[in-house]
């Protein structure tokens, strides 16, 4: 693993041209970080591309051990693995702390709201420039598949079959609901619009400390974080988990990002503009689809991707016995690497 780790490369495209997003509002440039592990063969019929969750960067092999890296499911000595980061984010693709050309300074607060589809057509920016002709599977768990159903009907002709977990066609109201709260949290500190990296901080702590509730669940925190102690009556191992995944968070991410980030999840519907229901357009997805749901999931529970299921022509839907919530996708990886492996047979 070690040879492997110190192999990998962080790249950033960069991009001159002027892209216009969803919005009508334009980019004057783009930068993209990307990572990517092993050789395309001759046709590039090796290629599997990674899109990753609200939180995530580009280094997938960092954070999806389990599922890719030597003899893995996803194995960079069979395969050429792409991961970029989703513009917005602040792990090298552009977004509010990259240098707005035109200004000389960072974007802050004033960069431009953005959608999952503004997302992909970056995306396709990079596979051409990559020279990557097609796609043989295309992954994406939770907000990253959103990314890979957008591109599915984006580029219909590229992506020859694709793998999503924990994941549904539209944002539902109430990861709406969530988001709202969380961003609500985010600008209950008067921090977070101002012009530096920690801005928001302690709103930024406040809005994780909502989604650590919806990503793991009551069995969860009850079997992890319950205390001995009857007689505690404060500081609480449950307390101390949730101020410590909110201390993580602020060290590697900023306000200012999460909340424009979960502002395009709310955007997500791949019915916007293309057709009358979700229904009909699931129905132009024509690529074998393997769905995986985890059925401990309250944030994007396994009736998102059963409805899929139902509506994809050509789909096959697993679900996961599994405690971990929302997060099982991350952590069951060898559950989910054996469907896979079966699957792609």
């Amino acid at each position: 693993m070690r040879k492997f780790k110190e192999a990998l490369s962080a790249k950033v495209f960069h991009s001159k041209a002027a892209f216009r997003l969803e919005s009508g509002q334009v980019l004057p440039g783009l930068h993209i970080a990307y990572h990517t592990y092993g050789t395309m063969n001759e046709d590039g019929s090796n290629v599997v591309w990674v899109c990753h969750a609200l939180t995530a960067n580009s280094d997938v092999a960092d954070w999806w051990t389990g599922l890719i890296g030597p003899d893995k499911a996803i194995d960079p000595a069979r395969h050429f693995i792409v991961c970029a980061n989703i513009i917005g984010s602040c792990y090298g693709s552009s977004g509010p702390h990259t240098i707005n050309p035109e200004t000389g300074k960072p974007w802050y607060k004033s960069f431009p709201a953005i959608t999952i589809r503004d997302m992909v057509q970056a995306h396709v920016l990079l596979r051409q420039h990559l020279q990557i002709p097609r796609i043989h599977l295309l992954i994406g768990g939770s907000m990253g598949g959103y990314q890979a159903l957008e591109w599915a009907l984006i580029e219909p002709g590229v992506t020859d079959r694709l793998f999503l977990l924990c994941t549904g066609a539209a944002e539902s109201a109430w990861g709406i609901a969530i988001h709202t709260a969380q961003r609500l949290a985010i600008e209950a500190d008067d921090t977070w619009q101002n012009d530096c990296h920690s801005a928001g901080a302690k709103g930024l702590k406040a809005a994780r400390a909502i989604g650590m509730l919806t990503y793991r669940n009551y069995h969860t925190f009850v079997r992890a974080q319950s205390d001995e102690d009857k007689e505690k009556t404060d500081h609480f191992r449950a307390s101390s988990y949730i101020n410590y995944q909110g201390d993580k968070l602020v060290k590697r991410f900023n306000a200012q990002t999460y909340w424009l980030l979960t502002k395009a999840m709310d955007s997500h519907n791949i019915a916007r503009g293309r057709h009358e229901n979700i229904t009909a357009t699931l129905s132009h997805i024509q690529q074998p689809t393997l769905l995986i749901g985890i059925s401990s999931d309250i944030l994007c529970p396994p009736e998102e991707q059963q409805f899929m299921a139902a509506y994809l022509p050509n789909a096959t839907y697993h679900e996961i016995d599994s405690s971990y919530g929302h997060d099982g996708f991350l952590i069951e990886f060898e559950k989910i690497g054996g469907i896979l492996q079966e699957w792609m047979k």
